[in-house]
């Protein structure tokens, strides 16, 4: 029977189980978006993960809003991110870059000059966390094709900035209404061009991102981030299912190794879908390995392990405040609770400060 401790062959990758570390930003770069050291700390801590999925990481200037978050665009930033890579390798970790375009949910603030860019000519509804503090969203404006062009070069040019920078691989971020999903989903995608319209041509930008990766690195080191039945950010589709499980399809015919998905719950505790979970369908539809996320304990995990409803689980506020979450489970040792309060902030407390059970038994 397949376990939570089972390893797995991922792409390109061997995995020495199922407990993925998921990807979570925690606002500890510097406000140049470069890594810091204590960074490297905090990940090599959690090296025990089957594989860790960084958090999201900005391709460029334009496509990244978050404060303290970090990018892959400079050679100082790559080069905190080799520091990262190379203390959870000693550590005998495996690590991939989440790469990321968050798109209309870029303040103008983190700009140079300009504004947002999305699919269409639209604007985030609520409030933007900046670094003067809460701002209402700004209307973005829509990508022309020529800058579509573009943004292909920026995501080839970020997949060679990872290699550089010792990833394992790289996962495209097309989820949690962001710059794909934007284009993805008809309640934000009002084109009339090959990237509008019918769900063929709305998918076009994540094929072509993927295959822009695929290029670079390779399809057995790709993988995507879908969150089907979850609409963030304002970010709404009419007929969710047809549209994701045509996505897995076409990632499927790529050949891309994994395809995260994040489907909280419909009673989910942190988040909830707004449509039923539709990663049944998309399992038929899509051939490489499949990973759920979302609300996962272990129980819950394992008994989806033994449906043959995914091949992994990542795990996210678990691993905060849990640094040896496999070995935690593995040893039914007691879980310990985050703070967060300190989930976002710039210090060790709350991130680094957490210490392995055999540290505190």
């Amino acid at each position: 029977m397949t376990s939570l401790f089972s390893p797995l062959r991922f792409g390109a990758l061997e995995l020495p189980n199922r407990i993925l570390m998921a990807p979570m930003t925690r606002g500890r770069g510097t406000r140049e978006h470069i890594p810091t050291a204590i960074m490297a700390d905090y990940y090599a801590q959690r090296a025990g993960a089957g594989l860790i999925i960084s958090e999201a990481i900005g391709i460029s200037q334009q496509g990244l809003g978050w404060a303290y978050a970090t990018g892959i665009w400079s050679e100082p930033q790559v080069q905190g991110w080799r520091r990262v890579t190379d203390a959870v390798h000693a550590a005998g970790g495996r690590i991939i870059a989440q790469l990321w375009h968050m798109g209309r949910s870029v303040h103008p603030s983190f700009l140079e000059s300009g504004q947002p860019v999305s699919a269409s000519v639209t604007t985030a509804p609520g409030l933007a966390h900046t670094y003067a503090g809460k701002q209402p969203y700004a209307p973005a404006r829509a990508l022309t094709v020529e800058n579509i062009a573009e943004l292909l070069e920026t995501f080839r040019t970020a997949t060679r900035n990872a290699i550089a920078a010792g990833f394992d691989g790289v996962q495209i971020h097309a989820a949690n209404g962001y710059l794909i999903d934007q284009f993805l989903r008809d309640g934000s995608n009002f084109r009339q061009d090959a990237y509008g319209g019918p769900i063929a041509n709305r998918v076009r930008l994540l094929r072509e991102v993927t295959e822009a990766v695929v290029e670079v690195i390779g399809a057995q080191r790709t993988g995507v981030r879908l969150s089907p039945s979850s609409y963030d950010l304002g970010v709404r589709d009419s007929h969710p299912e047809a549209l994701f499980v045509h996505a897995a399809q076409v990632l499927s015919e790529i050949g891309v190794a994994h395809l995260e998905l994040r489907e909280p719950p419909l009673d989910g505790t942190f988040g909830k879908s707004e449509t039923a979970p539709i990663a049944a369908a998309i399992r038929q539809a899509f051939n490489g390995v499949l990973i759920l996320n979302s609300d996962y304990d272990s129980r819950r995990a394992q008994a989806t392990l033994d449906t043959g409803a995914a091949d992994a689980i990542a795990f996210g506020r678990p691993f905060i405040a849990n640094p040896d979450y496999p070995a935690r489970l593995q040893n039914r040792w007691p879980l310990a609770q985050d703070d967060a309060a300190t989930w976002f902030t710039q210090g060790a407390d709350g991130y680094t400060s957490y210490l392995p059970a055999t540290n505190t038994r």
